[in-house]
């Protein structure tokens, strides 16, 4: 199913993010990939689950093999696509990969740089950024390749894109969110933010965009993981206070305490837009905690997804 079906509905979507493994994965084996066991936690607890692409630039098994893995399974997974290893040419075939598959959900991304991943020495393609993908996209759904050249059939893809209320300034960013808009974007999902009031001024300045947002959440795991985050990862601030909190407990109490923060933020910020995202980095069995906390507190908004 679509996203923007949900969204029609006034539906609060509630989507998570799996990693696929380093490695191969065949049927026959008889054994369970992480990413799917992750998935499978998931299952009846969110709408979609989002398959990394090479993420951070770290070779693994591609997110479209792993994304039939979870449709197999009656999962409904949402394509990863970045611009960062395939040019034009493989990108539009990707694409048509994606939908032949039965795969309704895309999104977007220009990717990180291989300087940041295993292989560093790889030369980086970005043959074309996330905007001008969604318009290609969004091309194919009316029946043509970005040449102009005529499907055989065109694509019916769900186009989703990322949008970052960190960036300063966010006005620069706001203009980049309306150019996928107009390319195409059809739902964004958001760079992890830990900050609510920094959220509502995002939310507030794309009143009238039109298009669904969802909150995204990466789940802090220790008070190191918060310092790494903060040194290395552009765009991301984790504050002060989640640092401490997490180092105030013991290590064997610290999936605990995400918890309880994590469902702390999800309470506070995602009434504000149309959804969540978590990004939970292998603590799937998190989320199912948090999802089912909120479900326990009554909180409407979250409730959707846990029916």
């Amino acid at each position: 199913m679509k996203l923007t079906q949900l969204y029609n509905k006034k539906e609060f979507v509630i989507t998570s993010e799996v990693g696929p493994v380093k490695g191969c994965v065949r049927p026959t084996d008889g054994t369970t990939p992480t990413c799917l066991g992750e998935a499978t936690l998931l299952r009846d607890l969110v709408h979609a689950i989002n398959v990394t692409d090479n993420q951070s630039a770290v070779m693994r098994l591609g997110s479209l093999a792993a994304s039939v893995l979870l449709r197999q399974e009656k999962m409904e997974p949402i394509y990863q696509l970045t611009c960062r290893d395939r040019n034009r040419i493989a990108l539009q075939s990707s694409l048509l990969n994606t939908y032949s598959f039965g795969i309704d959900n895309v999104l977007c991304l220009t990717g990180d740089h291989t300087s940041l991943g295993d292989h560093q020495t790889a030369k980086a393609v970005f043959d074309i950024d996330s905007v001008q993908l969604l318009k290609i996209a969004k091309g194919m759904n009316e029946g043509y390749d970005m040449m102009g050249n005529e499907l055989t059939q065109p694509t019916d893809l769900c186009l989703g894109a990322v949008v970052n209320p960190n960036f300063e300034p966010l006005d620069l960013q706001l203009m980049k969110m309306e150019k996928k808009i107009e390319a195409g974007a059809e739902f964004f999902q958001t760079q992890a933010v830990y900050d609510p009031k920094r959220f509502e001024t995002f939310v507030r300045k794309t009143e009238g965009f039109g298009v669904p947002i969802q909150y995204g959440i990466v789940i802090v795991k220790s008070p190191q993981m918060g310092k790494f985050m903060n040194a290395n990862v552009s765009g991301i601030t984790v504050p002060d206070w989640i640092i401490d909190e997490m180092g105030s407990v013991p290590k064997e109490n610290r999936e605990k305490k995400a918890i309880e923060i994590t469902t702390r933020l999800v309470n506070e910020i995602g009434p504000m837009v149309q959804g969540v995202h978590f990004m939970p980095l292998g603590w799937s069995d998190v989320v199912v905690s948090v999802i089912k906390e909120i479900e326990a507190q009554g909180n409407k908004f979250a409730l959707a997804a846990c029916a």
